[in-house]
């Protein structure tokens, strides 16, 4: 592990980008929707919800899917349009966002290599399962449920005085995990990655950047699992997204650099709730 540099997990994340922009270059001037986009009022809208989910996910290291969604449905988008959409988009934000965090030094590299892995192996086993034969939705409540016990953990620690640890051990099954429920519920890498580790005692910032860096992998191969089952539609919410959150993503990787991990802990536990507390109300 001492080899990697965060050089060389930067090609890798430029290589998959490359790759995935040029099969969907391929796939935009081969569909018949491409042909009618209008960049008017409604891409601009959906530029800032792009945007807007993406500084909310790059300083707090979760609630991308929640929020776009949440921005996307307020927009009259249908939800399995708007599910699809923010899943791809994600892999032009995540990478963004986790080269920045790379080039600002927000990365823990064991803690990366120990996450993205098998977090990626989850991801695409929940891609598969839930585009061939579970309801991601059924698992939707209980995911929640525990999410809003974390979050209150989390700000109570906040409250107090934070103890921070520089090793967190047994993280490979909380990846695992992690990238399934991902992919299973439409989101919560960040939220059930990002609130564990915190929870254990690892410095929210270091925190951050690394599951975010790390999500770029768990979007990646569970949205290549996704379009090769589902196909794709929607392209100007796609589109839309993508330059937002592409623009948003180094501001919100420069903004946690900034705000104290204290502050970071109580944020992302009243993040936690509210989100939670929404998915449940949802649910019911």
């Amino acid at each position: 592990m001492e080899k990697v540099q965060f050089k060389h997990i930067s090609y890798v994340i430029l290589a998959l980008k490359i790759s995935i922009i040029g099969w969907l270059v391929w796939q935009f001037f081969h569909s018949t929707e491409a042909k009618t986009i209008l960049f008017d009022q409604e891409f601009w809208l959906f530029c800032l919800a792009g945007f807007i989910a993406q500084i909310i996910d790059g300083a707090l290291g979760m609630a991308y899917g929640v929020s776009s969604t949440t921005f996307l449905l307020q927009l009259g988008v249908p939800p399995a349009v708007a599910s699809a959409s923010v899943h791809t988009a994600e892999v032009f934000t995540t990478g963004v966002s986790g080269l920045s965090h790379l080039y600002l030094k927000n990365v823990d590299k064991n803690l990366f290599i120990r996450l993205a892995i098998p977090g990626a192996i989850g991801a695409m086993l929940g891609a598969f399962l839930l585009s061939k034969i579970l309801d991601g939705e059924a698992v939707k409540p209980f995911i929640a449920a525990y999410l809003l016990v974390l979050g209150v953990l989390i700000f109570i620690k906040s409250i107090r005085e934070p103890l921070f640890k520089d090793e967190i051990e047994r993280v490979a099954p909380l990846g695992f995990f992690g990238g399934l429920l991902d992919a299973l519920g439409g989101g919560g890498w960040g939220p059930i990655v990002t609130s564990n580790i915190i929870h254990r005692g690892k410095t929210p910032q270091l925190t951050i950047g690394t599951v975010n860096t790390a999500e770029f992998f768990v979007t990646f191969f569970s949205t290549g699992v996704f379009l090769f089952f589902l196909g794709l539609e929607g392209w100007k919410t796609i589109l839309g997204l993508i330059v937002g959150g592409v623009v948003a993503a180094p501001i919100g990787a420069y903004l946690v650099r900034f705000i104290k991990p204290r502050q970071l802990m109580f944020l992302v536990g009243v993040v936690i709730i509210l989100t939670s507390l929404l998915s449940i109300c949802r649910s019911l």
